[in-house]
């Protein structure tokens, strides 16, 4: 094993910890703002559901990582002249560089994963809600326990490529000095003039979680086919 492995592991495992912590927080409070966008996008009320589709529209028609340097250099440089910001318990998350990457990223999948739970929820049978509604459910019931869950059933695969469509997102975390696990990497690359081995170490990183994020999919997809099965 190369020595420079072992001195920056260290190094290397925090990048690791900041690339997960990344992506889960920005996959938990994304998806819950993606329903919330996929529902306004249903909604009968026209104004909601304008709003809603002028949000996706933006998020997904420009570049991520121009919406990053916007909400770091542009919303960061803001609030750093108001010296009330500056002296509120609020300054040390606003001008750290982590909290911005995570804002982008929950917009980012809130309007990519709110399109694709819009397109599930419509792919529901209406007989299944129908069912419900025989039942005696309210809308709001049946919405929760019946067509969401159906829904993200019948979603798992695309919810997967979406997930590992994040993680590589993450890296993105690096372009504003934010050590992740590719900003890691460069840290290692300019110390040690190794130029590829911390990129093919950290590929393989990349590789092993994306693997390791298809399975659990590929769990989940394989205990709700005999409900689907059923169902259908």
């Amino acid at each position: 094993m190369p020595d420079w492995i072992m001195y920056y592991a260290g190094l290397i495992a925090k990048g690791l910890q900041t690339t997960l912590s990344l992506l889960v927080v920005s996959a938990v409070l994304g998806f819950v703002l993606a329903v919330l966008v996929a529902l306004a996008r249903l909604s009968r009320r026209k104004w909601l559901a304008r709003c809603a589709m002028v949000y996706t529209s933006a998020l997904r028609g420009t570049p991520l990582l121009i919406q990053i340097y916007i909400f770091y250099y542009g919303l960061g440089s803001l609030f750093a002249q108001f010296p009330l910001i500056r002296g509120s318990f609020l300054w040390p998350f606003l001008r750290d560089g982590y909290w911005y990457i995570v804002f982008a990223l929950v917009l980012s999948v809130g309007a990519y994963v709110g399109e694709v739970i819009r397109g599930g929820l419509l792919a529901v049978p209406k007989g299944e809600m129908e069912a419900a509604s025989a039942f005696g459910m309210t809308s709001r019931q049946a919405l929760l326990r019946v067509r969401l869950p159906r829904a993200m059933r019948l979603l798992l695969p695309t919810l997967a490529g979406e997930t590992v469509m994040l993680l590589k997102s993450t890296a993105l975390a690096s372009t504003i000095a934010v050590v992740d696990l590719l900003g890691a990497a460069n840290v290692v690359r300019a110390q040690t003039l190794q130029i590829y081995q911390p990129l093919l170490l950290v590929a393989g990183v990349y590789l092993c979680l994306t693997f390791l994020i298809e399975a659990v999919y590929a769990i989940a997809e394989r205990r709700g086919t005999p409900l689907r099965r059923s169902v259908g």
